[in-house]
């Protein structure tokens, strides 16, 4: 009899050792839940995500006795730096993007030649009026780093840009429709962009439109940007801008019109190629010869480059 009762104050001891031991456990796991979640709003709430990629392009070539003929050496390099701080806090959204590329080509019979140059930089405020539609303002500024020639022959040039010469510069107030994260569509029919020629060889030919001898040219128009980035494919991206322009005060409807095209395949973590196609047209400019007639007038303009090297994220 005594034996039973002691086996019997055994197991009761043990049932509430066990209780214990899962009322712990239990209290245990969801302190561990309530931290995991408070880390996750920390992270999820912050007010300002940026970030960018880095890409620099590299290519060589040489020919050694080389019957189909051709440049006995051949180097270009690319580098291109997007990069991007965006602002978001209840009906408060605020993106800026910066855009610049650089690139040289080398060749035994031509020497050296730019190959690109762009700087290329968007600011734009939105404050949330209806689902998806933000009334905004927006600054974007549009130029380049070094001096850009024109060859008419091979063996001559002529000085057509610098830093500055051209820059454009635009201040839109404007409705944003932004459905997500991917696309956004900016329109405004009150827009202001000045032109800008600070090279006094340039100003004095009335280069980019500016009055001859002027520094600075003001139009006044309608403005409209479209910008989507979105992964078409595995590790494919497809990202584009194009902005139109109508001058109210000159030619209304000569539209200038300015369309950036990338192609991004990511390859591994470091490696990548990029595809793109940029796009202007700009009655404005002047400066290419029809070989009909001989007269200048304005152009399509495209520029296209393809390029395999090393990409950084940050």
């Amino acid at each position: 009899m005594k034996k039973f009762n002691w086996l019997l104050m055994l197991c009761i001891l043990a049932c509430f050792t066990v209780k214990a031991q899962d009322d712990s456990m239990k209290k245990l796991r969801e302190e561990a839940a309530g931290k995991i979640k408070n880390a996750e709003k920390d992270t999820t709430g912050r007010l300002w995500k940026t970030g960018g990629t880095f890409g620099l392009t590299f290519n060589q070539g040489s020919l050694t006795n080389w019957a189909a003929g051709g440049d006995k050496l051949s180097l270009s390099m690319l580098a291109t730096v997007n990069a991007h701080a965006n602002f978001n806090k209840g009906k408060h959204n605020w993106d800026n993007n910066v855009d610049l590329a650089y690139g040289y080509v080398n060749t035994t019979s031509l020497g050296t030649r730019k190959s690109d140059d762009r700087i290329d930089i968007t600011s734009k405020y939105g404050y949330e009026i209806a689902k998806n539609w933000y009334a905004s303002a927006l600054f974007n500024l549009r130029t380049q780093f070094t001096e850009g020639y024109l060859y008419p022959t091979d063996s001559t040039r002529e000085f057509v840009s610098k830093f500055f010469s051209p820059a454009y510069i635009i201040l839109s107030p404007g409705v944003d429709f932004k459905p997500n994260d991917e696309f956004s569509l900016f329109m405004s029919p009150f827009t202001g962009r000045w032109v800008v020629v600070m090279d006094d060889t340039l100003s004095a030919k009335g280069a980019y439109g500016v009055d001859t001898g002027k520094h600075v040219k003001s139009e006044f128009g309608a403005y409209v940007s479209a910008t989507w980035n979105k992964e078409i494919l595995k590790n494919v991206v497809y990202k584009t801008k194009l902005e139109l322009f109508s001058n109210y005060k000159h030619n209304p409807g000569n539209i200038d019109i300015f369309w950036t095209n990338i192609i991004a395949l990511k390859v591994n973590k470091w490696l990548s190629a990029n595809i793109s196609m940029d796009m202007i047209y700009d009655d404005d400019v002047r400066v290419f010869e029809n070989k009909e007639t001989g007269a200048l007038g304005p152009r399509l303009q495209v520029k296209q480059t393809i390029g395999v090297g090393l990409t950084a994220t940050f």
